[in-house]
């Protein structure tokens, strides 16, 4: 019995020096200790090789029976110890996650007490990427509100500089900022309204080959653009990335508005303007001129249908679009459809249909 002791003593203690895994060292011992045990139950009394492991079985019996009850002792002990840390965890108050300082809910309580948003709408806007394709107009209220509003991420592309012709109605903008680039003066003044906020601008005009690498780092865009090749575009991308398109227009005294999304049941920009009209047919602000507070009107909207997508509150404007003739006071909203033909959503349409 001696000699199986010390190679057992052995096999623990050089396999320890060698880095045997405990579990490992611990299936030789069992493999010895059922090896002793079949030689003292097999061979006759008086053999060597049972003599020198013992003689009889008894001892081991004891042994094996003793280490049995010291292993299920400490599997129940574990299993114990285990269920009184997962009683004592659910006792314990969940730690609130890094969310809203102090300055930032005072500053949203009016938002937080609507029902429709609350805190769980705050929290969205908070982690929200919105991205606004133009810096003027449509682009200056949408801006400032949208930091006023607290969306965590706002993304402002646009290649024009500040001119004075701008101020009458770009109202992000200020008369020191003559020369300045747009996205640069939109900047300085959302961080200025609510530093909160993180603004990325984009100084150069929106092409094709930047427009889907940076249409997939945002949820949703607005367009506020003034001319029609870089509306399809805008379209175009976003109907590819199925992301919500937010998109507002201007004339004289005339705006609309509506929330192009193919993905969920809307139609697309081209559905309902499959080309662009004649030059003539659709002046530019700077030709037929526009009305100083209507983009302000326009934009302000935008900001609302863009909080509105967010947070899921209420009904966007997807399949509707709204005009607002601000020299009679009269808005109306209509119906829009998608377009089974369409060459930008049609296709997309027939896939999921």
């Amino acid at each position: 019995m001696l000699v199986v002791i010390i190679l057992a003593v052995a096999l623990w203690v050089f396999g320890g020096l060698m880095g045997v895994p405990r579990a490992t060292r611990s299936m030789m011992l069992a493999i010895l200790y059922v090896a002793v045990l079949i030689i003292q139950i097999t061979l006759p009394a008086g053999t060597p090789l049972r003599m020198a492991t013992g003689d009889s079985p008894a001892p081991w019996l004891i042994l094996g029976g003793f280490t049995g009850l010291i292993f299920l002792y400490r599997r129940l002990l574990a299993a114990l110890r285990r269920r009184a840390d997962v009683k004592e965890a659910a006792a314990q108050p969940i730690a609130p996650k890094p969310g809203f300082s102090d300055a930032e809910l005072n500053r949203y309580a009016r938002h937080i007490v609507l029902r429709e948003i609350g805190g769980p709408g705050q929290k969205k806007l908070k982690e929200a990427k919105v991205l606004v394709i133009g810096a003027g107009g449509l682009g200056a209220p949408a801006l400032q509100y949208l930091a006023a509003s607290g969306v965590g991420t706002i993304g402002v592309i646009d290649d024009d500089i500040v001119e004075n012709t701008n101020l009458a109605r770009q109202v992000i903008h200020k008369d020191k900022a003559i020369g300045m680039h747009k996205v640069f003066s939109a900047q300085a003044e959302m961080l200025e309204q609510n530093p909160h906020v993180k603004v990325r601008p984009y100084q150069r005009r929106l092409t094709e080959d930047i427009a889907s690498d940076l249409f997939a780092d945002y949820d949703l865009v607005l367009d506020g653009t003034d001319n029609f090749d870089t509306r399809y575009l805008v379209n175009r991308v976003a109907v590819e990335q199925k992301i919500p398109l937010v998109s507002g227009a201007l004339s004289q005294w005339e705006g609309q508005l509506s929330v192009f999304d193919p993905a969920h049941g809307a139609p697309c920009y081209q559905c309902i303007f499959s080309q662009a009209p004649a030059a003539e047919l659709a002046p530019s602000c700077a030709e037929a001129g526009v009305l100083s507070p209507l983009p302000g009107v326009i934009g302000a909207m935008m900001a609302v249908e863009a909080v509105k997508i967010v947070t899921g509150a209420g009904t966007a404007l997807r399949g509707q679009m709204v005009i607002y003739d601000a020299l009679y006071g009269e808005s109306r909203t209509i119906a829009i459809t998608p377009r089974v033909d369409c060459p930008i959503c049609g296709d997309m349409r027939a896939q999921t249909a």
